[in-house]
């Protein structure tokens, strides 16, 4: 770090008086991410200016220590959030949007300020791997001409789950929201009285940007603003899926505001964001809906009850080369439903352990590959003996066979009987993807036919069990 300090300070020392914002390249890390771990961890991070100035734009991304992107399917960023004297300041998932303030404008940085990252980075694989998470700062020191003129932001943090937390996430459950096939949260939650999505404007002032942030399935979010008990809507952040398969995957970009967007505010303004997420064709467990927002205070803008700020965005980049690997093409798996049946443990409980279940695991040979079958109101216990390493599973339900190449758009959470285990596994409360309990049961009103699960934080993990009715006497 002292090096890259040095580096830094002679490329200030070298800056022309008319020069524009310098390029500032920073690797948080490197980050040591265990076997099919996907922790929540805040580490302070000395990786930023050594000077005091003004931060203009922000572009994320995620490397092995070789520099290169990792594919999206193996080494996945779930999150990074940069904390700024306990704020969130800029933040990035896999859609890797830009950020980059209007001229003149920035967000002020003193060399005092305490930088916390908060990261969550998903390793999908039984195979451990070191990983930076990099950064591209757009850097005006305070010894530029230009700085003189800078006017100061902010970010306003604006989450359908309400004030920054460590994983504030809710699940989509396929066919939810009605016939359109789309549920927007927290509007469709059925929660009376829902205000957590809601900030107060604290000051008159003036938005200047904003971007959405979602998981795959996820359609837009949209910000509002209520004054008066009237509301209007200011942006929709749309999804651009390059994904063939469509909301499906990370292979996708978010709209930002488009260059000139300005809406003025008022104090005791209430902003409220809606994320609208796909439920026809899947389930989307731990969604997020987030529109952090550029806002500067004291700032006029155009009344948005007066003017139409509704306008189509802009995307920040294309399709990402680390979402190459779609998946569900043929892999040579046997079909499930072909296969012989086998009883169940005697104690009807299936242990996952080195990522695979115990029975009826499609990646197995021999009878371990068979189906586990249950009579019709029997039910199954799934243990997940590698949560004492930190590891958690899921038993998640995909359409049969449920069985071709893995990628990042396969397998989903399809199936026709929706369930769900949760994240089998522990982790401290509010901070962790865990449910925080090692088992689950299957349902007891399954009918008669074969089902075909996957764990959703290991996806190359497939199993099947079976219920089979009791032959009729003749």
């Amino acid at each position: 770090m002292r090096r890259l300090a040095l580096a830094c300070l002679l490329a200030f020392a070298a800056i022309a008086p008319a020069a524009q914002a310098e390029t500032l390249h920073y690797r948080f890390g490197p980050i040591h991410i265990a076997p099919g771990r996907n922790d929540i961890v805040f580490q302070l991070n000395d990786q930023r200016p050594p000077v005091n100035g003004w931060i203009t734009g922000f572009r994320p991304n995620l490397t092995y220590l070789d520099g290169e992107v990792p594919r999206v399917d193996v080494i996945h960023l779930h999150h990074g959030v940069w904390l700024v004297n306990g704020a969130p300041e800029f933040a990035a998932g896999e859609e890797k949007t830009a950020v980059r303030a209007p001229a003149g404008y920035g967000w002020r940085y003193r060399t005092t300020d305490s930088w916390v990252m908060n990261h969550m980075i998903h390793n999908l694989t039984p195979d451990a791997t070191d990983v930076y998470i990099t950064y591209d700062l757009d850097f005006i020191p305070d010894t530029a001409p230009q700085a003189a003129g800078m006017k100061e932001v902010r970010t306003l943090w604006l989450d359908v789950m309400g004030p920054p937390r460590p994983y504030p996430v809710f699940d989509v459950h396929k066919g939810a929201g009605g016939h359109d096939g789309r549920y927007t949260y927290p509007r469709e939650s059925h929660q009376p009285g829902y205000t957590l999505n809601r900030y107060t404007v604290q000051k008159d002032g003036a938005l200047l940007g904003g971007a959405g942030h979602l998981h795959p399935g996820g359609l837009w979010t949209d910000l509002y603003l209520t004054r008066g008990g009237r509301t209007v809507r200011l942006f929709r952040s749309r999804a651009h899926y390059f994904e063939p398969a469509g909301a499906v995957s990370w292979d996708v970009a978010m709209e930002t505001t488009p260059p000139g967007w300005r809406v003025g505010v008022k104090r005791g303004d209430v902003l409220s964001v809606q994320a609208t997420y796909d439920s026809r064709r899947a389930s989307w467990y731990e969604s997020m809906g987030i529109l952090p927002t550029i806002f500067r205070a004291g700032e006029s803008g155009p009344d948005p009850f007066k003017v139409d700020v509704d306008e189509p965005g802009v995307l920040t980049h294309g399709h990402l080369r680390e979402n190459r690997n779609h998946g569900g093409l043929f892999s040579g798996l046997a079909d499930p439903r072909r296969l012989l049946s086998q009883p169940p443990p005697a104690n009807r409980t299936i242990a996952i352990r080195g990522f695979q279940y115990g029975r009826g695991d499609l990646l197995r040979t021999g009878k371990r590959r068979r189906p586990p079958t249950i009579r019709p109101g029997g039910r199954l216990t799934f243990v997940n003996r590698d949560a004492g390493r930190g590891i958690l599973h899921s038993i998640t339900s995909c359409r049969a066979p449920c069985n071709r190449t893995t990628g990042i758009a396969y397998p989903i959470a399809n199936g026709p009987v929706r369930f769900d285990s949760g994240n089998l596994g522990f982790g401290p409360a509010g901070f962790t993807a865990a449910a925080n309990r090692q088992t689950w049961r299957t349902p007891r009103n399954l009918r008669p036919g074969t089902y075909t699960y996957f764990c959703k934080i290991h996806p190359f993990m497939r199993g099947a069990f079976r219920v089979k009715a009791r032959a009729k006497p003749h």
